[in-house]
């Protein structure tokens, strides 16, 4: 059955929402987005009619076709011939350029246009290493034949892809056999099969840091289970420049790494099920955690019968090359979830679980319920990618570390106030705000061209409003333009103190 919202429902959300900061229209707009974005409005839900809605709010037909038209533009409302206007996401991907020449000129920046509409800041993801993903492609198709005789069906993965994912690991100290690989469609898809396995009943309790990724934050709550965030230490403010490069000032540095004490304290009073950890270039902060303090978390997870889940996606992209040990090392009962995404490219959907054999079988016997194992093309050829991990890490690190040094400067210029942490790895910026305005940079972005996540989207219960992600995979000149955006964002929000309130406000949720 469909789910409509009436007028009346829709004029409670709403609030005070004209405050004659902006058009009238866009203002509706703007609060509408706010009411998706943080779910007061859920998904596929029909809005009321134009007519109805504007005899409610006692205002033109006019203005709330326009707003509906501004949505529908922006990728938050869908209709069909003759429906209603639904609620929705925008797709990955640019969105509609508006103007003749298809650049979308940057409201309050006078002359900077970006040329292929929207500067998608929301995703922290790299083009494809060019010819080195071809290659492999190419050399995966003379490979196939052999295997066409066979059902392709294979729970576990191809053998050659589990050999170079087992001898990468044998050869990072942790030795392992194709047996402990289960070959996935992606990281994702191994949270999902890891959750299904191993804390499939509803409520069942997973520690996360606070805050985390969130399309894991997503995947715990999917599967029925509750989050347990343990906060992350504060970056300390000023700290000694990182042997003396980058800018300094704006910077700030967490040397503490992760709390231990307070995650060991929600292990043994909590004991959750499972713990969901990101400690290599952790996703959104780009910290490393320490050899010791993996020790102890290690023990902890094993005193209070908590199963330890390491999201090691980013291992790979060691900016500063910082040395650390896997988490699997330091115990056998360890998780460790791997990809292709970002070293590679995310069009391989190839990751994969690594764990004891017993485990795996449980996992391969979980994954029959979702699918009956992956594509083979692509796993041939990610086992050439991997086989030669190295082969094209070199050139990109070095790019990402001049667009992490680009963007800290940028931020440092046009964005004094805030408070970029300095990531050791990874693909991000995490940044405090001078404000609680991460929510409302998030809807008022589109209209200065770029598209952000705000921060509470990694956090539970509506924390980090103060807080903003910021990915330096965009190339150079595209990281001024974003952060330029962001400044005329910003000084919109500021111009107009009613409206920044009514946009930063807390999800219904949070509202207790």
């Amino acid at each position: 059955m469909s789910v409509s919202l009436t007028p009346g429902s829709l004029a409670r959300l709403l609030g005070e929402w004209n405050v004659g900061a902006a058009p009238a229209y866009r203002e509706l707009a703007d609060v509408v987005r706010l009411l998706i974005l943080d779910g007061r409005v859920a998904l596929d839900v029909a809005l009321p009619s134009e007519r109805s809605l504007a005899a409610t709010l006692g205002i033109s037909r006019t203005t709330v076709t326009a707003a509906y038209a501004l949505l529908r533009e922006q990728g938050f409302l869908s209709s069909g011939q003759g429906s209603r206007s639904r609620s929705c996401i925008p797709s990955q991907g640019p969105a509609h350029a508006g103007g003749h020449d298809g650049a979308l000129r940057l409201s309050g920046a006078p002359g900077l246009a970006v040329p292929d509409g929207i500067l998608d800041l929301a995703y922290a993801s790299l083009p494809a290493s060019g010819e080195v993903v071809h290659r492999a492609f190419a050399a995966a198709l003379t490979e196939l034949p052999a295997l066409l005789p066979g059902f392709g069906y294979d729970a576990l993965g191809v053998g050659p892809l589990r050999e170079a994912i087992a001898a990468r690991y044998t050869a990072a100290g942790v030795p392992t056999t194709a047996g402990q690989i289960l070959v996935t469609s992606g990281a994702q898809h191994a949270l999902n099969i890891v959750l299904r396995t191993l804390a499939g009943r509803s409520g069942t309790k997973v520690l996360v840091e606070h805050p985390s990724y969130p399309n894991a934050l997503d995947a715990i709550r999917a599967a029925g289970c509750r989050p347990v965030p343990v906060a992350m230490p504060a970056a300390n403010p000023n700290s000694a420049a990182h042997n003396g490069t980058g800018p300094s000032g704006t910077i700030t540095n967490g040397p503490a790494g992760w709390d231990l004490e307070a995650m060991e304290s929600a292990l043994l009073q909590q004991r959750p099920a499972m713990a969901y950890v990101v400690p290599d270039f952790h996703n959104p902060t780009g910290r490393l955690m320490p050899d010791s303090q993996r020790r102890r978390l290690v023990k902890a997870a094993a005193a209070s019968g908590t199963v330890l889940v390491a999201d090691e996606t980013l291992r790979e992209l060691n900016l500063d090359g910082a040395a650390s040990t896997p988490m699997a090392a330091f115990s056998p009962a360890v998780v460790s979830l791997g990809s292709l995404s970002k070293s590679h490219w995310a069009g391989l959907r190839t990751g994969w679980i690594r764990a004891s054999e017993p485990l795996i079988q449980r996992f391969a016997a979980a994954r029959t319920t979702l699918d009956l194992g992956g594509p083979v093309v692509e796993q041939l050829a990610a086992a050439h990618l991997v086989n030669a991990m190295t082969e094209p890490l070199p050139a990109r690190l070095a790019a990402l570390r001049e667009n992490r040094n680009t963007l800290l400067e940028l931020v440092r210029a046009h964005l004094p106030g805030w408070e970029p942490e300095w990531p050791d790895g990874g693909l991000s910026l995490w940044c405090r705000l001078p404000a609680p305005i991460s929510t409302a940079l998030a809807v008022v972005a589109p209209d200065v061209g770029i598209r952000l996540a705000a921060g509470p989207r990694f956090g539970v219960g509506g924390a980090f409003e103060q807080y903003l992600r910021l990915p330096f995979t965009l190339p150079p000149e595209q990281l001024e333009t974003a952060v330029l955006a962001l400044r005329s964002a910003q000084d919109r929000l500021e111009a107009a103190p009613q409206l920044r309130r009514n946009l930063s406000a807390p999800p219904a949720a949070a509202i207790a």
